[in-house]
């Protein structure tokens, strides 16, 4: 069982960038296809799909690379279940001078620090991505 699944994500994909490979399995949750959704959206990965199997339903993530270095150069997780980091709309940072993105979890989704700054909203901010 894992306390965290967004920190689990992340480390899933960092250990599978490190090793080189084309695609990472991570267990399916909505929170998760939402994550994975904005890092298609944001040209990290190469693309991402559900697949049905019977214990248990998983996202494959396929990785981008660009010249063999991955697009994704790092991944931070910032909110944690024993300390939650909670940002309103003029506190949402700018990751790498706008090279990277922060995501945040909103009352109306699961969404980038600029889309929520732009939805005049803030919330938990998960992770930042460069």
């Amino acid at each position: 069982m894992v306390n965290d699944p967004i920190a689990d994500m992340l480390t899933r994909i960092r250990n599978a960038i490190m090793a080189k490979h084309d695609d990472v399995l991570v267990p399916f949750s909505r929170m998760k296809l939402s994550t994975a959704r904005i890092l298609k959206r944001e040209d990290f990965i190469n693309d991402y799909e559900k697949v049905e199997d019977k214990p248990q339903s998983m996202i494959r993530i396929r990785l981008k690379y660009i010249d063999g270095q991955s697009a994704i150069l790092g991944l931070e997780r910032v909110s944690k279940p024993g300390l939650r980091v909670y940002v309103e709309r003029h506190e949402i940072p700018r990751v790498y001078g706008g090279l990277g993105i922060a995501i945040l979890s909103t009352s109306k989704g699961i969404m980038t620090g600029q889309e929520a700054w732009h939805n005049h909203t803030g919330g938990e901010f998960l992770c930042r991505v460069w």
